[in-house]
């Protein structure tokens, strides 16, 4: 009686007979435990961006939208950006393997796709992140450069403007007429999350809103006038020193 030939577990085998089509092979499949994604397209790193301490108004205001664990100040956070959006999904799943992160947020766009990792542990999040860049066969010097399409400052808002910034889609702080407004985009759009962090971190500045997804990430920030001044040079440091990596 011939042997049956010994089954492998990393191959699955197609349950039809093997001469009923000449072309039916057992196919291995990629799992999470792979060491590199086997995918038809190549994956772009749009943006990279680790923040080593959320500050308390970015926290609160990521908390608003954050359709998983809620972050809070003080926990280092990543911020992956790829595309195509689809390839998101196989990036979280290798990324939470990795360490003992907390997602976030996971976004899937049309064409790009976003997730947050958190974790109070720098190192956790770091590991996670070298997981992630591993498995894509790329590294930090590799992700997407960012261009900065607008940046401006306003100085004394109006009353009706600022009701109307007000009256929007925005999840942050309300904003007071005559205080001064910081305005900045970018591409890709997670760039302005470490323009807001580090803009918080250096002056006395209110949130107003921030938006890291879409082709575009637009970030307001309001204060009084020297505040905001000093907000925004340290937003457009943060953009400079990535773009320098």
């Amino acid at each position: 009686m011939p042997r049956s030939p010994r089954f492998d577990p990393r191959f699955p085998v197609d349950p039809r007979p093997q001469n009923a089509n000449p072309r039916s092979r057992p196919t291995p499949l990629t799992g999470s435990h792979s060491s590199s994604i086997q995918l038809g397209a190549d994956i772009e790193l749009r943006a990279y961006v680790f923040l080593d301490s959320l500050q308390p108004q970015l926290a609160a205001y990521m908390g608003t939208v954050s359709q998983g664990f809620l972050p809070i100040p003080g926990d280092a956070c990543l911020w992956l950006e790829v595309a195509p959006g689809m390839a998101v999904h196989r990036l979280t799943d290798i990324a939470l393997k990795a360490s003992t992160v907390r997602l976030g947020q996971k976004v899937v766009e049309r064409a790009f796709g976003s997730l947050a990792l958190y974790h109070r542990d720098q190192s956790s999040v770091l590991l996670s992140g070298q997981a992630v860049m591993d498995a894509m066969g790329t590294t930090v010097e590799r992700r997407g450069h960012c261009e900065v399409t607008w940046s401006e400052i306003i100085r004394a808002i109006t009353p009706d403007h600022a009701v109307l910034i007000n009256r929007q889609n925005r999840r942050g702080s309300m904003i007071q007429a005559g205080m001064s407004m910081f305005i900045l985009e970018t591409e890709p759009a997670g760039y302005v999350l470490i323009a807001a962090n580090e803009a918080e971190k250096s002056s006395n500045i209110t949130v107003v809103d921030v938006k890291a997804v879409g082709a575009y990430g637009r970030l307001t920030l309001a204060g009084r006038e020297g505040d905001i001044d000093e907000a925004a040079g340290a937003a457009m440091r943060a953009i400079e020193i990535i773009n320098r990596r």
